[in-house]
């Protein structure tokens, strides 16, 4: 039996949808229907930042022993920063590749075996609901800039990036989005879980 840890926000947690349909939970499914055995431990949040994963989610590096572990966060560490100041500081960037250096930090030393994976967070910017946090062109920049940072982190620590940010933003541009109009829908999910099922096994 192997142990997926997927630690994140609401991206990983699957809100627009149920928790069976978030993209861990459809990556365990398509790898149980190839016969083999997983274990999945989903700790994300809705709302959650870098300091909420380090707070809430790390400690399961060392309780649940993952041989396999994704890092998806960083939306809302550009929110609390947009509501604040209108757009993304240098300080808020500093901080929040501070804080993914800690949490890569601790997942290595927690789990030394495991691989590593980090992912990108989808274009919300081109959202709906995304409009309203502010200019749609700064917060794509921002996103931008947050997954160059999330690429220079995991990669710091050993591990890789798995960059389907492409396919996340033509998602969003065909409105591939929940009723909320912020998150993707189960579909894009599932997509994500196929774009993913064999690099990360």
């Amino acid at each position: 039996m192997r142990r997926y840890l997927a630690l994140g926000d609401s991206f990983t947690i699957g809100t627009g949808t149920t928790p069976d349909r978030s993209f861990p939970a459809m990556l365990v499914s398509r790898w149980c229907d190839r016969g083999e055995e997983w274990e999945l431990r989903n700790p994300a949040v809705n709302g959650y930042t870098t300091d909420d994963l380090i707070r809430d989610e790390l400690y399961l590096v060392e309780a649940f022993a993952p041989d396999l572990v994704t890092v998806l966060v960083g939306a809302n560490d550009i929110v609390a920063t947009l509501s604040e100041h209108g757009a993304v500081t240098e300080h808020a960037a500093d901080r929040y590749r501070q804080r993914l250096r800690r949490i890569h930090e601790h997942v290595r030393a927690g789990a030394p075996n495991a691989r590593v994976y980090g992912l990108p967070q989808p274009d919300w910017s081109l959202t709906s609901a995304g409009a309203s946090f502010g200019d749609p062109a700064a917060i794509a920049r921002a996103i931008e800039r947050f997954n160059g940072i999330a690429r220079e982190e995991v990669e710091r620590a050993g591990g890789a990036y798995l960059d389907i940010f492409p396919l996340m933003r033509e998602q969003m541009r065909r409105s591939m989005t929940a009723p909320d109009g912020l998150h993707p829908s189960a579909e894009a999910y599932a997509e994500w879980a196929d774009a993913l099922k064999d690099a990360l096994r």
